[in-house]
């Protein structure tokens, strides 16, 4: 691989690059779903690519290819410049990517089982187990259970002398269990919504989840939520669950945080950010309970690699200390902007630009933001509750592109009255404005009750790009928020 890798930098610093990197990139991944009792989709690809990114005149070009071929390098190299060249004429300032990162290494992502070795048939008897298991249940309309695993094989290499090999695995499970009775539908989800959650590991991660044991509960909870009252509408306590609260700190703490949002660059589409450069280190988030960090380090994150597609080491940052922003996610690049507004900022990239494959050049992603726990049990916080609601697994979400208004529903609920746990409450939804929500926060569940949460859509950029971020979360509770009724 070296003699690809060498020639593309050869070629890009012939051509009048003054920076270039390389990065080759082989995925693989593999997709079943069992519906109603019927593989309805099986699933085997691969992509095999690189993409070669330089600075020429102080501007930035992007080239690929999907031939990994001594003349096709040249070529996709030279192309690259020409497009950095171009691009100098329409430039505001030159890229400065400050301090030089060099590292020579290799990073695997631990597993006990590998996913690929583990056959079709196992893997389809685990899908129809589960669906058996929820079909079993009167009421139940739709079953749809999935298994998906991915293997990214990434070498980088760079003009200033980085050379990292990466394999990259990750696995995920889930199931949908519908029930449908006069016109209303309902339905539960495990362990996460939007089809299933996900990890970096192996075919273990799929065992612990267990989704033949948990099938037939997430039926009953469907049908039951079919006779469930409404949720109630007014200002209230609630408890948001594990997945629930890693969906709301992907979406109202996660994106406002990526700096190239902040410096406008994805406002076309993605949107832009309410924390702006001066809030740095000036701005209260939330209670002196919240604390969020981005980690790209943490055991079995969905975002968890070892060094990002800038060639920067993964590394833990904090973002939200004692209620208060101090950190963003950032690139190379964006960093040393960001010292322009703050000379204190740090020098270095955190670690967070991501490309979704070769052919996408990097953009800045989450890795892992989390919200670290706190100390209670989950059973002492639903004692402490007087009046609140508990909610559970997301259901339908919406954020203003500054990431302040926003609007979520959960697919269960449960009221909670002098302490207990009481009735089952359907179509529960809540909104608020992000820093006056977290401002409200006065109660974290412990680390026996935090994990992290995998979110594998995660949309942005032009041309589009998905990325795999986690959010570490346990039961959080948070003060007078607004509770509404979703419409039947």
């Amino acid at each position: 691989m070296r003699d690809y890798t060498d020639r593309a930098l050869d070629v890009a610093r012939a051509k009048g690059a003054t920076y270039a990197d390389i990065r080759v990139v082989r995925r693989e991944t593999q997709n079943i779903e069992v519906k109603d009792g019927i593989v309805q989709d099986l699933t085997l690809a691969e992509t095999y690519g690189f993409g070669v990114r330089v600075v020429a005149n102080g501007a930035w070009g992007f080239a690929s290819s999907n031939r990994l071929e001594k003349s096709e390098i040249d070529r996709v190299a030279t192309l690259a410049v020409a497009i950095a060249k171009a691009s100098a004429i329409s430039k505001k300032e030159d890229v400065d990517l400050g301090p030089a990162e060099v590292h020579v290494n290799t990073y695997k992502t631990p597993l006990e089982i590998d996913p690929f070795e583990v056959s079709l048939e196992d893997k389809i008897d685990y899908l129809l187990r589960a669906d058996k298991e929820a079909r079993a249940v009167d009421g139940v309309r739709v079953v749809d259970g999935t298994l998906g695993f991915q293997r990214d094989t990434k070498t980088f290499a760079s003009t200033e002398g980085s050379y990292i090999e990466q394999t990259l695995v990750e696995s995920g499970a889930g199931i949908v269990v519908m029930a449908v009775s006069e016109g209303e539908m309902q339905q539960r989800s495990y362990p996460n919504s939007f089809g299933r959650h996900q990890g970096t590991g192996g075919y273990e991660f799929v065992q612990k989840w267990d989704l033949p044991g948990n099938a037939r509960r997430m039926a009953e909870e469907a049908v039951a939520l079919l006779s469930a009252p409404q949720c109630p509408s007014g200002v209230k306590a609630i408890i948001l669950d594990g997945p629930q609260l890693g969906l709301q700190i992907h979406e109202s703490c996660g994106h406002p945080i990526e700096l190239d949002r902040v410096f406008g660059t994805e406002a076309a589409f993605a949107g832009t950010s309410f924390l702006t450069p001066e809030k740095l280190e000036n701005f209260r988030y939330g209670s002196d309970l919240v604390n969020i960090v981005s980690d790209a380090l943490t055991p079995g994150g969905l975002g968890t690699y070892g060094y990002d597609d800038e060639g920067v080491p993964a590394q833990r940052t904090d973002i939200v200390k004692r209620g208060q922003f101090v950190g963003y996610l950032t690139s190379r690049e964006t960093s040393q902007q960001l010292r322009k507004i703050h000379p204190d900022a740090p020098a270095r990239s955190n670690a967070a630009m991501r490309a979704d494959g070769w052919n996408r050049t990097p953009i800045i992603r989450m890795n892992n933001v989390s919200l670290l726990p706190g100390e209670w049990t989950f059973g002492d916080l639903i004692a402490d509750t007087d009046d609140g609601i508990y909610m559970i697994t997301n259901k339908s979400w919406s954020i203003d592109d500054k990431r302040l208004n926003f609007q979520f529903g959960t697919e269960l609920a449960y009221e909670i009255k002098r302490g207990k746990l009481g009735r089952m409450l359907k179509n529960a939804t809540y909104t608020g404005m992000t820093p006056q929500f977290w401002a409200g926060c006065d109660a974290i569940c412990n680390k026996d009750h935090w994990h992290v949460w995998g979110t594998p859509n995660c949309g942005k950029g032009q041309p589009g790009q998905v990325a795999h971020t986690g959010h570490g979360a346990a039961p959080t509770r948070f003060r007078n928020v607004q509770v509404g009724v979703m419409k039947g």
